[in-house]
């Protein structure tokens, strides 16, 4: 009987071991071969600058980040698996850190069964891919886990070591790491058997030696006024009670799964009364999520912040596979199922955002990539540009996403750099003046020529005339702009080429154009003989012919000058367009040779000075 008994044990086992290894297995070499073709996210992009100029610690992040992708770019060069190599590497590790861990605190098969979970879990399935600092944030967390784990059992000094070197890596990896600290402090305290281990002098050893990690990130605030502090904990965040708060729960369901969100949730319910180990990862999950929940009803809700909880996730993986024992066949099922549904959808996307043709058809959707795309062609105009120009010529991008993936991409990490909304919002202006690369225009560059790069699409469309005349005083009329549409207008730049002079700013502001097709819209079928809509505004010069374009063929020139009382309203008064309000156009298109299908629409709008623009365009079926 004994002996029947173990087979069937070692069948389990080696069940989930396998399970284990094909999964792990399968998700990493995707994760690499995506991270070869995927387009550097723009945090990405400043964080390989960052490393193109190490220091202890950044104006947005400790310095851990930074010095990863400069590691793995001295190693393998300027190329996307270089930055990403790193973080990949760690990611990689993770699930079998967290096998070893549960398998010592409970038993294998529970430890397989916990790594699985940490490989099917979409946020850590897909930690890697991107050379973001929540990689080495989360390795320290499950370093912090799994000391805390040993220590309540017995104190010793490789326990003790061990923690100090988790609370050192997350120290330097995030300020988000304190949340960590904090809720491990707190459930330490709660267990009889962390109080006892919180005497022993050792372990107040391994948080000395964790707290002076955070001291070259105190240093870099005592040194500039504050600014990363300010930003992380009081700019970005209103502070005040607000409903969307509530959002966390359907978010966090879809990210983690519905079913394993759940299942979490209840294993750290029913690990209360398990024993100390339980108990301890109930409390850091537990306390983790309900803190990020509660903290959503009064931070910031226009950053991406769906991963914050993380920790707390990672934190209560140990404690599912005893709860999917006690469920049913068909939940256990849809556990797994859904999870690893979750996973394919992850990776789907990244699949999808890596795959050029893909984002080209999304373009005109509210899901297009914008901060995965164009940035190689961009990349390729501005070369082309600029070796057109006088030697000397510098190239000035209009934010720091636009001066970020610019400099990856031409390997030049001193790409200058407007002040632009963007930079305050992400907390990255204070590190580029601290660069010297922040400039304020023709006061610093007169006599030099310049290519100047902007995004149209970095600002809101209801914003973009007044960035225009924003830029107009920094360097004067910006004339003859050329277009840089990606995607088909999906992201779209404009590059400006002058030699600034000393009183240029003070020239009358001539703007490029801006427009808007207000009919047919995005996705609209019409018939062969439809008719277009809209209206656009030069200002300084004024707005000479607008012609309708399909797949960027001309097919109709719009009848422009037509009443539209709106747009200036719309602008706020703030146009200096002398055909206010006469700025509406109508274009009867006959298109009756064309076969039925999906055709991009556009437009090409012509100012009385000459200058072309092509505009974003838009997919409509002909009937």
């Amino acid at each position: 009987m004994p002996t029947d008994i173990s087979r069937s044990f070692d069948v389990r086992l080696w069940s989930a071991r396998e399970i284990f290894i094909a999964l792990w297995a399968t998700v990493t070499v995707l994760k690499i071969v995506f991270a070869t073709r995927l387009p550097l996210f723009v945090d990405e992009a400043f964080y390989w600058q960052e490393g193109q100029h190490l220091a202890w610690a950044y104006s947005d992040l400790p310095g851990l980040t930074a010095w990863l992708i400069r590691l793995g770019t001295e190693i393998g060069g300027d190329h996307l698996l270089a930055v990403r190599g790193p973080f990949l590497l760690i990611a990689a590790v993770l699930p079998w850190w967290m096998a070893g861990l549960v398998s010592r605190e409970f038993d294998a098969r529970t430890g397989w069964l916990a790594g699985i979970a940490v490989v099917l879990l979409p946020l850590t399935g897909t930690l890697g891919l991107l050379a973001l600092p929540d990689v080495p944030m989360t390795l320290a967390t499950l370093m912090c886990m799994d000391a805390a784990a040993r220590l309540i059992r017995r104190v010793d000094a490789g326990s003790a070591l061990l923690l100090a070197a988790g609370l050192a890596i997350g120290a330097l990896s995030h300020y988000r790491f304190i949340a960590v600290i904090g809720v491990g402090i707190v459930a330490l305290l709660v267990l009889p058997e962390g109080r006892r281990a919180l005497r022993d002098p050792r372990i107040w050893i391994a948080i000395a030696f964790g707290a002076a990690a955070w001291a070259p990130l105190l240093a870099w605030n005592l040194d500039n006024a504050e600014a990363g502090l300010r930003f992380q904990l009081v700019d970005r965040h209103p502070w005040a009670l607000h409903p969307e708060g509530i959002e966390f729960l359907p978010v966090q369901a879809a990210v983690a799964t519905p079913v394993l969100f759940v299942a979490l949730l209840a294993a750290a319910w029913q690990a209360r009364r398990g024993n100390a180990a339980s108990r301890l990862f109930a409390l850091l999950g537990g306390l983790l999520i309900g803190g990020f929940f509660t903290l959503g009803f009064f931070a910031d809700t226009e950053r991406v912040s769906f991963h914050w909880p993380l920790p707390g996730y990672l934190a209560l993986i140990p404690l599912l596979p005893a709860l999917l024992t006690a469920w049913p066949r068909p939940a256990r099922v849809a556990t797994w199922a859904t999870a690893a549904l979750g996973l394919v959808l992850f990776l789907g996307y990244y699949a999808t955002v890596s795959t050029p043709t893909v984002r080209e058809r999304t373009a005109a959707t509210k899901w297009y990539p914008s901060n995965f795309a164009g940035w190689t062609t961009l990349a390729a105009a501005v070369a082309e540009a600029k070796a057109d120009m006088p030697p000397g010529t510098r190239i000035v991008a209009d934010n720091f996403k636009v001066g970020a993936e610019l400099g990856f991409a031409l390997g030049d990490p001193r790409i200058l750099v407007l002040d632009h909304p963007l930079n305050r919002a992400h907390g990255r202006a204070p590190q580029l003046r601290l660069w010297g690369l922040e400039t304020r225009g023709v006061p610093e560059l007169a006599g030099t020529p310049v290519l100047l790069v902007v995004g149209t699409d970095d600002v809101k469309f209801s914003e973009l005339l007044d960035r225009y005349h924003v830029l107009c005083r920094r360097f004067g009329p910006l004339t003859a702009p050329e277009t840089v549409n990606v995607d088909h207008g999906g992201r779209r730049f404009l590059l400006l080429r002058f030699e600034p002079v000393p009183d240029s700013a003070d020239a009358d502001c001539a703007t490029p154009v801006v427009a808007h097709m207000d009919t047919p819209g995005t996705g609209e079928r019409v018939e062969r003989r439809f008719r277009a809509t809209g209206w656009a505004i030069k200002d300084g010069v004024g707005v000479a012919a607008v012609r309708i374009t399909l797949d960027g063929e001309v097919v109709a020139e719009a009848e422009y000058g037509q009443s539209n009382p709106w747009v200036a309203r719309f602008l706020r008064d703030r146009s200096t367009d002398g055909a206010h309000p006469h700025v509406g156009f109508t274009a009867n298109v006959a298109a009756t040779t064309m076969p039925a299908g999906m055709y991009w629409l556009g437009m090409e709008i012509e100012g009385t000075d000459g200058s072309v623009e092509i505009w974003g365009q838009r997919r409509i079926e002909l009937e």
